[in-house]
């Protein structure tokens, strides 16, 4: 496997209109969970992946390791569980960063909360270049916590450990949520970290801060949102610069017209380890993990197919004024597969 992504999906449903949870009165449904949005998007990108995790022996579960394996993803060790149900959520339409946003989860005692080092395949898990895992998983339950440290464990034959802080405050039963994730991270090869999240878990201020708290990672990843996303290396004597030279590189995020927010920290995840996958510079990696986000942002729901890799290599060889000119809006991923559509991005 190139990839091998472990932790909880749950079946969400999407509201069919804007308005309040009170008010809607009928929702489509879909999937979501961080870990397997990023083995669907890099299945449909050509890597082959595998998704690991419990689900209940309902229908729910059916559905999603029917949809999760449509992606083209291994779902061979998905465990079933008959005592615990598959998780639930729903959500509003509006943007997560506004306080009209609402989710409700309904995933306490799921089945992938009883996911534990004794039941799991650790050989399977450990099978692919890369095993992605997030903070999530970490604030299910004890012995998920449990298996998360067997997984970040320092051992010669492991595989690159990329993980996703994804930090949620309201998923952690006590205070320890952020010294965890921090203890998670230092054990990772690859970080993703939101600068909005540092700040709110550990109290740090911008990228340098993120590096000089996570020393051991080869790579430490800061996403500023709107701005752009800096990839800090571990090899430098001069590791702290922030500029674009060096080890530290900085890619500006592009102008998107947003129809969705959702799920596009998972894309970009998908995107930079798609790119690191084919040992491309680090420059590029970014570009391409801003690439898979904009496809997301461009569509509805947590899910969206990539840009074709020859459009997406070729946005990705732009210089850096053409890149800075770039606005995607729906759509523009479905340009001709040489990348030569002339509707595929605007600029102003």
């Amino acid at each position: 496997m190139d990839v091998v992504a472990l932790g909880e999906s749950m079946v969400t449903f999407l509201p069919s209109r804007p308005g309040r949870l009170a008010d809607v009165p009928s929702f489509d449904r879909g999937i979501g969970g961080a870990e397997s949005n990023v083995a669907c998007v890099l299945a449909a990108a050509g890597h082959t992946t595998r998704w690991i995790s419990r689900v209940g022996a309902d229908g729910f579960g059916d559905h999603l390791v029917e949809t999760i394996g449509g992606y083209g993803v291994d779902v061979s060790h998905v465990r079933r569980d008959p005592a615990r149900p598959t998780g639930v959520y729903f959500r509003t339409a509006g943007d997560r960063a506004t306080d009209a946003h609402e989710v409700a989860y309904y995933r306490a005692g799921s089945a992938a909360s009883a996911m534990t080092v004794a039941d799991i395949d650790l050989d399977a898990v450990r099978a692919g270049r890369v095993l992605h895992l997030s903070g999530i998983t970490a604030a299910l339950s004890a012995d998920c916590l449990a298996l998360m440290r067997e997984l970040t464990a320092p051992r010669p034959d492991r595989p690159l450990i990329s993980f996703d802080v994804n930090h949620r405050p309201a998923l952690w039963r006590d205070a320890h949520g952020p010294e965890v994730l921090l203890e998670l991270a230092r054990g990772a090869d690859i970080v993703f970290v939101g600068d909005d999240e540092a700040r709110e878990a550990w109290g740090l201020h911008g990228a340098r801060a993120v590096r000089e708290a996570l020393p051991e990672p080869e790579i430490v990843v800061v996403k500023q949102g709107r701005g752009g996303a800096v990839a800090l290396d571990k090899d430098t004597d001069d590791l702290l610069c922030e500029d674009a030279t060096g080890t530290a590189t900085f890619v500006p995020a592009l102008k998107v017209d947003v129809v969705a927010a959702v799920g596009a920290g998972d894309a970009f995840a998908a995107g930079f380890l798609s790119a690191t996958l084919r040992d491309l510079p680090v420059r590029d990696r970014l570009r391409h993990g801003h690439l898979t986000a904009a496809a997301t942002l461009t569509t509805p729901g947590d899910l969206a197919p990539p840009p074709p890799r020859a459009l997406a290599d070729r946005l990705v060889a732009l210089d850096d004024t053409a890149w800075g000119r770039l606005r995607l809006g729906p759509g523009w991923t479905r340009a001709d597969e040489d990348g030569r559509a002339e509707k595929e991005a605007r600029t102003p």
